[in-house]
């Protein structure tokens, strides 16, 4: 099944997905291993590295970017994410670890509810699209 989407940031990844039913900072909310520490988040303690997030959008402090990039950088972070509604903080970091560190993580917005838990997600963020496969 494919689903296509808007590229916020582009790249190509592959991953097992993980729904968040809440938003999501990377700043106070994620440790240096990707695993997710906000102790008032529903998923706390879920390890996001080299999964495909799809959550509704990030929440807040611009100071997310900068974690999300250094996590991209340590190779901590997760093969992308997919989320329902634009948010500036996810694909700013993105940017920041493509510029500084020559790695790409793929931000989208689109539709996932179709996405089943179990796939193994590729998603592939061109310029003008994106689309995810399973």
């Amino acid at each position: 099944m494919i689903i296509h989407g808007r590229t916020l940031h582009p790249g190509t990844a592959a991953g097992t997905p993980i729904r968040l039913t809440a938003p999501l900072s990377f700043w106070g909310g994620t440790d240096n291993e990707g695993r997710i520490v906000d102790a008032h988040h529903p998923q706390c303690g879920a390890v996001l590295t080299g999964r495909v997030v799809l959550m509704e959008s990030g929440r807040g402090s611009s100071s997310a970017s900068s974690v999300l990039a250094e996590q991209i950088r340590a190779r901590t972070a997760p093969a992308a994410v997919i989320l329902s509604r634009p948010d500036p903080i996810i694909p700013l970091g993105a940017l920041i670890a493509a510029e500084l560190y020559d790695l790409n993580l793929p931000v989208v917005v689109a539709p996932y509810d179709a996405i089943p838990a179990n796939a193994v997600l590729q998603v592939s963020a061109g310029p003008d699209r994106a689309t995810i496969a399973w």
